[in-house]
């Protein structure tokens, strides 16, 4: 907190003094080192092969988190496959840097914060993808809301930013930066170097991605000085632009945000930049919002169920031979995770065809199992439980007989959320209390017809 209020003070020698007192402690080295080896990818080791696993490595690596001498180690790359069939190279760092990038990573944050976009969030505390949806929903949902959108994705965002605009830019430790960014990375035993772009598997790399694009929102505002309805909503590097008309998207805000990641070393490409009406639709964080007889409907959009249902069927197919309990167990959080992303949109319809779909793939899972068996018994056996999709009867001894149930994906309620304020900052001693409220809120059970906020 007294960072942020350096930064927006303008005190950025006072800033920088705090920040250095923060990487230089010794409870936040403890909890740089509990972040690494207990939250996700803790169990990925780097190029040296190492994982903290244990107490006594734990506190070896929380000792050796030093500035002086560091020098950061070759990333592990490897390919993930995409969606359009292309790949996505992440880079894995070792545990000894995942553990310095969390070290250093509460020292421009709270400057992030305070100089952020108030419509950005992707990758912020507090934020999430529904609030993203939410500002859409709040920009385009009145009759008299604007009715062209311009939706963009920035090519290659966290592989393209350049370092020299980083290490000139980002108000961090410079030297420990430039270990970072220029550490290379290794592929089928051979060593690369990095010329632009930061790490995908960094622990830090998603607030200098943020940082990077602090303004945009700024620069479109300019370009449109008689706003004409322009609202903004960015979710990391995927973002949307409304206006009242066409020809203003084309001639004046393209060209500005063409203008503004240029220096960054970054691109707009046209194939994923394109211009519609609001009664043709767009997807946005796997979400679908269009409007019909003038009134605007978001739901999830048709590419993401299709890929859950298709999800849930390769599943299915790989659990023939396993019992009906295991099957479930592996089954229950991904609906469970598939279905509260969607929750607080109108997604009833979409529910009742996923259930359809995951009740056939279950019953031809069923046939395969018992081939000798009628439907009657089949469904006697597995379907008559009337809370779920499927069940099943588990247990030894005391404990047998407890029925398990496969969840619905209809069962889950449909809550109103509502967003973030767009100018809110955790980090600021002022908005204690609102930030209080939405966690105890948030954390509460939802009820059908109560809102949450």
């Amino acid at each position: 907190m007294r960072i942020a209020k350096a930064v927006r003070e303008g005190k950025r020698n006072k800033a920088k003094a705090l920040q250095w007192l923060l990487t230089h402690s010794f409870y936040a080295k403890l909890l740089a080192t509990l972040r690494v080896s207990t939250g996700r990818g803790a169990k990925t080791p780097g190029t040296d092969g190492e994982i903290w696993n244990t107490p006594a490595r734990k506190m070896n690596g929380a000792l050796s988190l030093r500035r002086r001498g560091c020098k950061a180690s070759p990333l592990r790359r490897i390919e993930i496959p995409k969606k359009n069939g292309k790949k996505r190279p992440p880079g894995i760092p070792t545990m000894r840097d995942r553990a310095m990038q969390a070290l250093y990573l509460p020292a421009p944050e709270p400057a992030a914060e305070t100089t952020a976009d108030s419509n950005s969030y992707g990758f912020r505390p507090y934020r999430a993808c529904r609030d993203a949806v939410g500002q859409c929903f709040c920009a385009l949902g009145k009759s008299h809301s604007p009715k062209w959108i311009l939706e963009a994705d920035i090519k290659a965002c966290f592989d393209g930013i350049s370092h020299d605009w980083l290490m000139n830019s980002i108000p961090a430790d410079k030297r420990m930066l430039r270990q970072w960014l220029g550490c290379g990375f290794i592929q089928k035993g051979k060593l690369f170097p990095t010329r632009a772009g930061t790490p995908q598997g960094g622990v830090i790399s998603p607030v200098l991605a943020n940082m990077t694009l602090d303004g945009l929102e700024q620069a479109v505002r300019k370009s449109c000085p008689c706003r004409r309805k322009v609202n903004f909503v960015r979710y990391a590097d995927d973002f949307i632009v409304t206006a009242d008309c066409k020809e203003l998207l084309e001639k004046n805000v393209i060209p500005a945000i063409n203008e503004f990641i240029e220096p960054r070393g970054l691109l707009l490409p046209e194939e994923k930049t394109k211009i519609v009406r609001i009664e043709q639709g767009f997807d946005f964080s796997g979400q679908n919002l269009r409007k019909y007889r003038n009134k605007l409907i978001t739901k999830p959009s048709k590419e993401n169920a299709e890929s859950f249902s298709e999800k849930v069927r390769k599943q299915i197919k790989l659990c023939h031979g396993w019992k009906c309990e295991d099957m479930i167990r592996k089954l229950n959080p991904m609906i469970r995770g598939w279905s509260n992303y969607h929750k607080n949109i109108q997604a009833a319809e979409t529910f009742s065809r996923a259930d359809t779909v995951i009740f056939q793939s279950l019953w031809r899972w069923c046939k395969r199992r018992h081939p000798n068996k009628n439907a009657g018994w089949i469904k006697k056996r597995y379907f008559n439980h009337p809370k779920g999709l499927l069940s099943c009867k588990v247990g030894k001894g005391k404990n047998k007989g407890r029925i398990i149930t496969l969840l619905r994906a209809s069962q889950t309620k449909l809550v109103r959320y509502i967003k973030i304020r767009g100018k809110s900052n955790p980090y600021d001693k002022t908005q204690e209390g609102y930030f209080k409220m939405r966690r105890r809120l948030n954390n509460a059970t939802p009820v059908r017809g109560v809102k949450t906020i």
